[in-house]
């Protein structure tokens, strides 16, 4: 290891409590995106990123408004032409923190317990972002930066990033680059670092089922006209064959299949059937059984419903034959799949199976397409021998069941790979109550940042 290496990691250890300090402070503001109601907050914490730009006196450090809230920009440029250039992504909003009552401590009170800060946003992904700007903030008061850095950090990630994809296309010449850097990811254990090469893409719909012009009573009009509630189970029940596999006319056609290759580096994962059962609580895991199941969540697409409504759900009893029946329904994509034709598919599949007796329609809530990165690329070389180097170990290769559309956004738009990572754990319970960042995994996650950003050099 080089003397500013050194430098730099001595740094970063001297300045663990100052670090947890500043993530606290970060935590404490309520960014939640989705809530008109924090609109200030969200201006107050986008300017709180700026100024960690400015402390370290990066150039060109603007806050550019969207129709929705703010992306804040930085960059430092010291390396010169001839260094590659990283496109560090990161969002400083955060999901709502309900059910209050669910928490052991206030969401935005920060608070240590243990090896482990407690906050709403703290691994999703606040801390996430002060990693990479402390690794980057340790290397430049030791020593010179490797490389060029250049910071965009929006604050709508947790609402579908709306605004990004223009904001990238009406910047392409500013945030030009060699590739990008995606914390956003995770790890799989705190002792096993990952390299998220895929993300699933999303296409997000509401079906909506309409029977009669109101509600009816169920004596008096039951067994003549058809329920929306019975309507909308039927026709969800059969998305999934008795297989799991989803129904809907093509939807696999465009799947790309895995390569032998690829599924003995997926088979090194310890997220085996175990994993998942212990992890869920579920008595017998489910899904197309010649998968294994890291395949069938990272490597397989899926739909699922995530709520349906219809008719009387107070409490007591109300005998009532609805009028309307509606349900979320979510698919997530992999390689070549897009979501517009997902949205075709469901509307063929509708067309094929929906009962005369009553009239649907489907909206889309919200789509992105997935991304596949070069595992083999230099800069995921680079960080592969950097985490070894900080957790002493190789890392693992991962396909993400979950979707960060921005990186396929840098594919079509900057046409660059993103390097995907990040130092949240599977149990630090993001989106859910008691969220939780593990400060051993973060100090090494810093650790491995300065050594990937020396490696980006070499």
């Amino acid at each position: 290891m080089s003397n500013p290496q050194e430098a730099a990691i001595q740094y970063l250890h001297a300045n663990h409590d100052k670090f947890v300090e500043e993530l606290t402070e970060f935590s404490k503001i309520p960014s939640i995106s989705t809530d008109p109601k924090y609109k200030e907050d969200m201006k107050k914490t986008a300017d709180w990123v700026a100024n960690q730009f400015r402390e370290l006196h990066f150039s060109n450090v603007k806050i550019f408004p969207t129709d929705g809230h703010p992306v804040v920009y930085g960059e430092y440029l010291n390396a010169g032409k001839q260094a590659p250039t990283a496109l560090i992504y990161g969002h400083y909003d955060v999901q709502p923190a309900e059910p209050i009552d669910k928490w052991d401590s206030p969401p935005f009170e920060p608070v240590v317990r243990g090896e482990n800060i407690y906050a709403r946003g703290v691994t999703d992904m606040k801390g996430q972002v002060l990693a990479t700007i402390k690794a980057v903030k340790a290397i430049i008061k030791t020593g010179d930066m490797p490389v060029n850095v250049k910071f965009m950090i929006e604050g709508e990630e947790e609402i579908g990033s709306p605004n990004l994809a223009k904001f990238i296309k009406d910047h392409k010449d500013m945030l030009a680059c060699d590739f990008a850097l995606n914390p956003d990811t995770g790890m799989i254990a705190p002792n096993v670092p990952t390299i998220t090469y895929a993300l699933r893409g999303l296409a997000y719909f509401e079906l909506k089922i309409y029977g009669p012009a109101l509600d009816l009573h169920s004596g008096v009009y039951g067994g003549v006209v058809h329920n929306p509630a019975q309507a909308l189970a039927e026709l969800i029940a059969g998305m999934h064959d008795n297989n799991g596999k989803v129904t809907l006319p093509g939807f696999y056609d465009s799947v790309r299949p895995l390569d032998p290759e690829e599924r003995e580096e997926l088979s090194r994962s310890p997220m085996d059937e175990n994993f998942y059962l212990e992890r869920t609580g579920v008595k017998k895991l489910w899904g197309e059984k010649e998968y294994t199941p890291v395949e069938r969540t990272g490597a397989r697409p899926t739909l699922e419903i995530n709520g349906m409504f219809s008719g009387f759900i107070g409490k007591g009893s109300k005998t009532v034959l609805p009028a309307f029946a509606m349900a979320k329904i979510s698919c997530r994509l992999v390689p070549d799949q897009h979501p517009d034709e997902v949205h075709n598919q469901l509307i063929a599949y509708l067309k094929q199976n929906a009962p005369d007796t009553i009239r649907w329609e489907v909206s889309v809530l919200t789509g992105g397409e997935p991304s596949l990165s070069n595992r083999n690329s230099k800069w995921v070389k680079a960080y592969l021998k950097a985490a070894e180097t900080s957790w002493g170990t190789r890392p693992i290769f991962k396909r993400e069941g979950g979707s960060v559309p921005v990186v396929s956004d840098f594919q079509k738009i900057l046409n660059v790979d993103s390097v995907n990572i990040g130092f949240a754990t599977p149990d630090d319970n993001m989106h859910g109550p008691n969220e939780k960042l593990h400060l051993p995994t973060w100090f090494h996650g810093m650790d491995a940042l300065v050594h990937f950003f020396y490696n980006l050099s070499e």
